[in-house]
């Protein structure tokens, strides 16, 4: 089996109370940039290693903890003295990572997307379950204040019998030289990228969506991989979602997401959020807008809390599995020019990402 960290299945209960949990993170770029304040203000959480095969990047990462620097996982490993990790590295990395930590009993909080196949992403949970530990994709919309507070909102009803959801996720950035660009590295492009962030908030919101159509905008950049597209889903629920992305333009507003029923409206915004509902002409403010700091605090404490049998994971197993297969319906839609369902990916033979890439000439 490997090594089991001090959170694993026999060892949880000598770590509950205020021991903090040593986490490593997996990659030095700049997803991992983002988690390194979080780990200096985490009172559950304690950084004890960085792992980057550009070792400079680690060792600058890792410089104002004093903690540990590998060249890779597999040497990080070997070391030992952690009890779980976050990847940050590119996503085609994901899942092999992944699979080789959980089998060691190292506990995962995997960036998104959790990986850039279907199959991949079944091992994952099959192994977590096996070797009793835990698994879960980082989707950082989850955890703004404004958005659960949305979701509150929905399900109390005062939004009425809610029909529509839109997204926007579009700014202009040059991503030639990124490795966002690569399909064999990325999965894809601007919709497994900002995508995976749209699905799952629709899901949390809307519920599990039941089938998707997606359409590709002109290649601007002249990108080996889509960089403006558009997606259209239906939920479970009966909502239509609406998802603008791209790498190429700037829609410059001011929210983010929008939701619509038969009784008001409510958005989620940069800076704030509103609603209005019943009778009311008027939009009430509520919530402070969007905080990645915050969010990924309340992450990384979720992931803690979890460990220590406080809380359940707010992003389950079946959440992660089902952003998966999602975009990888998302993909088949964009080859096929036509509405694909979701249960029709659920199987473990579903082709990868860059597979359904391959088939579809740029525009």
């Amino acid at each position: 089996m490997g090594y089991t960290g001090l959170c694993g299945p026999d060892t949880l209960k000598d770590v509950t109370g205020m021991s903090k949990i040593r986490f490593a993170v997996i990659g030095a770029g700049s997803a991992a940039q983002a988690y390194l304040s979080t780990f200096q203000s985490s009172e559950r959480a304690e950084l004890v290693a960085v792992a980057d095969t550009n070792l400079e990047a680690a060792v600058r990462a890792a410089d104002h903890f004093g903690c540990r620097v590998f060249e890779s996982h597999t040497s990080l490993l070997r070391a030992h003295g952690f009890d779980a990790a976050v990847i940050c590295t590119p996503p085609s990395s994901h899942a092999p990572i992944a699979l080789d930590l959980l089998r060691c009993g190292i506990h995962v909080l995997c960036e998104k997307p959790f990986a850039v196949d279907v199959a991949s992403a079944r091992r994952m949970l099959h192994v977590a379950q096996r070797f009793g530990v835990k698994v879960t994709m980082a989707s950082k919309f989850r955890y703004v204040s404004d958005v659960i507070q949305a979701k509150a909102f929905i399900a109390s009803g005062l939004l009425g019998d809610v029909l529509t959801f839109e997204n926007s996720f579009t700014l202009s950035a040059p991503m030639a030289a990124r490795w966002h660009a690569s399909a064999a590295t990325s999965g894809g492009g601007v919709v497994i990228d900002k995508g995976t962030h749209s699905v799952d908030i629709l899901r949390y919101l809307c519920g599990p969506v039941t089938a998707i159509a997606a359409y590709e905008g002109a290649r601007v950049q002249q990108l080996p991989v889509e960089d403006t597209a558009h997606l259209v889903a239906r939920t479970s629920t009966g909502v239509l979602g609406s998802i603008d992305l791209s790498w190429s333009c700037d829609q410059e507003t001011d929210s983010y997401v929008r939701v619509s029923g038969t009784g008001g409206s409510l958005t989620l915004g940069w800076a704030r959020s509103k609603l209005r509902y019943g009778d009311a002409h008027r939009w009430i403010s509520f919530g402070s807008g969007y905080n990645k700091t915050d969010a990924l605090r309340d992450q990384l404490d979720n992931f803690c809390r979890s460990l220590h049998g406080e809380e359940e994971l707010l992003i389950t197993s079946e959440d992660a599995l089902a952003s998966v297969t999602t975009i990888a319906a998302a993909y088949r839609s964009l080859r096929c020019d036509r509405w694909i369902a979701i249960d029709s990916l659920t199987d473990e033979h579903a082709p990868r990402l860059p597979e359904l890439m391959s088939g579809r000439a740029a525009r």
